[in-house]
């Protein structure tokens, strides 16, 4: 457009969680988006801690959960996420890519569609767990909320069966 600056830096997004279907996108995108992802653009894998209702500790402690507790699961929660994030890198350098690696906590579809935003995001790439329609009418699908309102195109990378 008239004005703005063009830059050839894509960004390229990858989000994952500890399902097979995000690892199989992430060697999908390292197979066959090679270009999209090589310098001066770049990867960055993306995972989110949700949020977890944690009354359900307080509950079935009958009311005695003490506040070291919570954050107990708390903090296993972002080591799982951390060494989900560390394997992925890993399988990255091995394919000669460097990523830049990020986790926060909340609502995964609502913070995938925010860190779009803020990070400034140019394609958005999820795995399908190729839930079928009664799974999403009740679970709801991160994908599908992710194609219609994230601020990016979104390719939704689908494992075969």
């Amino acid at each position: 457009m008239a004005g703005e600056e063009e830059t050839s830096e894509k960004k390229v997004m990858l989000t994952i969680d500890e399902s097979e279907f995000s690892l199989y996108a992430l060697e999908w995108v390292l197979n066959n988006l090679r270009e999209s992802i090589s310098p001066p653009s770049h990867l960055v894998i993306y995972n989110v801690q949700p949020l977890y209702n944690l009354g359900y500790v307080y509950a079935a402690s009958l009311g005695t959960a003490s506040p070291e507790l919570i954050q107990s699961i708390q903090v296993y929660q972002k080591k799982i996420s951390l060494a989900l994030l560390e394997r992925a890198k890993e399988i990255c350098v091995k394919a000669g890519v460097t990523p830049e690696l990020i986790t926060e906590v909340g609502e995964p579809k609502e913070a995938i569609c925010e860190a779009v935003e803020k990070l400034k995001i140019n394609l958005l790439i999820l795995g399908s767990r190729g839930q079928g329609a009664l799974q999403r009418v009740f679970l709801g699908s991160v994908s599908n909320y992710c194609v219609h309102n994230a601020k990016c195109p979104v390719l939704v990378v689908k494992k075969p069966m």
